[in-house]
């Protein structure tokens, strides 16, 4: 793989990740706008990445494959589904010995359409664990990539140096720690640390009808509410794309709710406090793991 300052990079889908990313590489890892190339079906952000002096040059859909002759690395910034048809309908174009990787929040099927795509091709599934309330590329800058942590799911055909490099520039772009893993470990850790997180959130808002009663939050209805402003198709596609993994963790929080709503009801307040004292310290350690 050729020095980052020599690459040609292209973003596929520059929504909000797409365009925090390639933010991050002009101004993190000093990416040159010549250098930066995107591809979205919407012709607007194009333009406004174009004229921002992001990107060198925008292309719609359908030029995908213009741009992908010409890069030497590719981020995927697309929903599981979508890349898998990206990858379908544009695998003859993909420059020979480019690095490719993506984002997407489940990496079952991402990692069987890697391990099948072609051999000259070096693709390296990955998970940034970063995001914002808001989406699209308008609010790109809004998404701080600082100090947070970065999935990856190597396959056995990476090459090591493709690997090594990816993650140099993972911290380059601010991201803290860089974990790899499995894809089957990846779907089950996120299905509780993200996914679970998702549908709690959500389930809280479904519960109350009563608009206003943000004026009783004090900070923790704020905080266990932020991810409920969702982008709901793209979740989901999560949530059914990794619903095995997923109900497993629903089931396991309705088991310590149920345990919770059995000791408010019996007013056990010295088993209550024990618990909730245990589950302090618990959350204490994970603060370093």
């Amino acid at each position: 793989m050729r020095p980052l300052g020599e690459c040609t990079i292209g973003i596929v889908g520059l929504g909000l990740m797409g365009g925090a990313i390639a933010l991050a590489l002009r101004n993190k890892c000093g990416v040159q706008q010549s250098s930066l190339l995107a591809c979205d079906k919407d012709g607007e952000t194009l333009a406004a990445a174009h004229k921002s002096g992001l990107i060198a040059q925008g292309f719609k859909a359908g030029g995908a494959g213009e741009m992908l002759k010409a890069c030497d690395l590719v981020f995927l910034c697309l929903n599981p589904s979508s890349i898998i048809r990206f990858l379908e309908r544009w695998e003859g174009s993909f420059k020979p010995d480019c690095l490719v990787t993506d984002i997407a929040g489940t990496k079952g099927s991402i990692a069987q359409a890697a391990q099948k795509f072609r051999q000259d091709v070096d693709f390296i599934p990955g998970h940034p664990m970063a995001g914002a309330e808001k989406g699209g590329y308008a609010n790109a800058a809004l998404c701080n990539f600082g100090g947070k942590n970065y999935i990856l799911t190597p396959l056995a055909r990476n090459r090591r140096e493709n690997l090594s490099f990816l993650e140099d520039v993972i911290r380059k772009m601010g991201f803290g720690r860089i974990t790899e893993v499995t894809p089957d470990e990846h779907d089950r850790k996120i299905a509780f640390t993200s996914q679970l997180c998702h549908v709690i959130a959500s389930a809280l808002i479904d519960c109350e009808a009563d608009t206003a009663i943000t004026r009783f939050g004090g900070g923790s209805f704020e905080d266990l509410t932020r991810i409920a402003m969702l982008n709901a198709p793209m979740w989901t596609e999560i949530f059914i794309e990794n619903r095995g993994a997923l109900l497993e963790r629903i089931e396991q929080f309705e088991r310590s709710l149920d345990a919770l709503k059995e000791l408010i009801t019996g007013a056990r307040a010295a088993e209550l406090e024990k618990m909730l004292a245990r589950v302090r310290d618990r959350r204490t350690a994970m603060n370093n793991p």
